[in-house]
């Protein structure tokens, strides 16, 4: 369920970045891990992976989605998961390729590490804790079926 929360967040955060990307044209991943999506859809099952700052060939745009390939890696994506220019290699203090400052929620949304609540029962913040383990359920009880039925509703992400 935590991947459904993220989705979501990707697609409403990223929403205007598709529009210069052109068939036969190149793209470059921005994400530590990208999912090449079976079929261009949300809830798709990943067809391949490709890791940070890969360079994909744009074979066609459909929407705001894009299919792509990388080699034998084939597959859609989601145009805001991709920067028409190479992003930095520059590596944050947690070992990822962007500095927290470069970003998305996708990455906030992760749960937190067992340091991190330990250090929050030393310093009182149980109810914080305890908030973040309680927002955890909730996303957890969220279905495909109604992250697609909202999406549509609302006019979001794929369905814009």
């Amino acid at each position: 369920m935590r991947r459904l929360l993220l989705i979501l967040s990707a697609l409403v955060l990223a929403a205007p970045a598709w529009a210069a990307f052109t068939v036969g044209g190149k793209a470059f991943t921005k994400r530590v891990s990208t999912d090449l999506l079976a079929e261009p859809k949300a809830l798709s099952p990943a067809a391949a992976h490709v890791g940070f700052g890969q360079k994909l060939k744009v074979d066609e745009v459909k929407g705001m989605w894009l299919r792509v390939e990388n080699g034998a890696s084939r597959g859609w994506v989601f145009a805001g998961n991709l920067s028409e220019e190479k992003p930095s290699d520059t590596k944050g203090m947690d070992g990822t390729p962007l500095a927290a400052s470069q970003t998305s929620a996708t990455a906030a949304a992760r749960p937190l590490a067992p340091a991190a609540e330990e250090y929050g029962d030393r310093k009182g913040l149980a109810e914080a804790k305890a908030d973040v383990i309680w927002m955890e359920g909730e996303g957890d009880a969220i279905k495909p079926e109604q992250v697609d039925a909202f999406l549509q509703q609302n006019k979001k992400g794929e369905f814009q």
